[in-house]
């Protein structure tokens, strides 16, 4: 689902499983761009997250999210989720422009509800959150966050990643099939409290692959 958004789930209707592709290993100036969110950057990812959402997301997500959104509170989210994160599996980068937040990733073990059947499947990391703010989009950043955490994810025995996104978000679709991700054939629906949100798996392998 869009990052941050605490929908709660109404439904859950899973297809064949689909095998993942390889992830293919990005390197160059990720280490430089992307770095270890700091509590101090929460008000920052806030603002990220209302401004893409408000313009990325606005004919995805119910007004009702929009309208009622609370800056403040999603800070101390984040801040939360920065200096106590739930497991040592759980992380978040902050991707920056010279000085400036221009975009986060969250991540960390996938959340099943009751409802989910538990495939058989290889360890995972799920990427709960991926945004760049749009006026900063196009320049890398957000294959410069999905490569640090397929970096990162495989210290706790990950060896796949996985992601849920909106079925309306076309744009994010074809970012991660650029990045050489697969629809896993999984789909949920999601209770927002009006119009029903659905979301489609995605995922890639973390297992190394030989040059050609």
């Amino acid at each position: 689902m869009p990052p941050g958004y605490d929908g709660r789930r109404c439904g859950c209707a899973y297809a064949a499983q689909v095998e993942p592709p390889s992830f293919p290993r990005l390197t160059g100036t990720a280490a430089v761009s992307v770095r270890p969110a700091r509590a101090t950057d929460a008000s920052d990812m806030a603002r990220v997250q209302a401004v893409t959402w408000r313009s990325a997301y606005r004919s995805v997500l119910p007004a009702a999210v929009l309208d009622d959104w609370d800056e403040a509170a999603a800070a101390e989210v984040w801040r939360a989720a920065v200096v106590a994160p739930p497991t040592p599996a759980h992380g978040v980068l902050v991707a920056v422009d010279g000085e400036v937040v221009v975009g986060f990733a969250a991540y960390g073990p996938p959340e099943v509800s009751a409802e989910e059947p538990r495939a058989a499947q290889a360890p995972t990391t799920e990427v709960a959150t991926l945004l760049v703010e749009p006026r900063w989009g196009r320049r890398g950043h957000g294959s410069r966050l999905l490569a640090a955490v397929a970096d990162l994810a495989p210290a706790s025995g990950a060896r796949r990643l996985a992601m849920w996104v909106p079925e309306a978000d076309a744009v994010t679709a074809r970012f991660l099939e650029s990045a050489g991700w697969a629809r896993s054939g999984w789909a949920r629906t999601l209770d927002t409290g009006g119009e029903p949100l659905r979301e489609l798996g995605w995922h890639a392998s973390l297992d190394e692959q030989e040059d050609p």
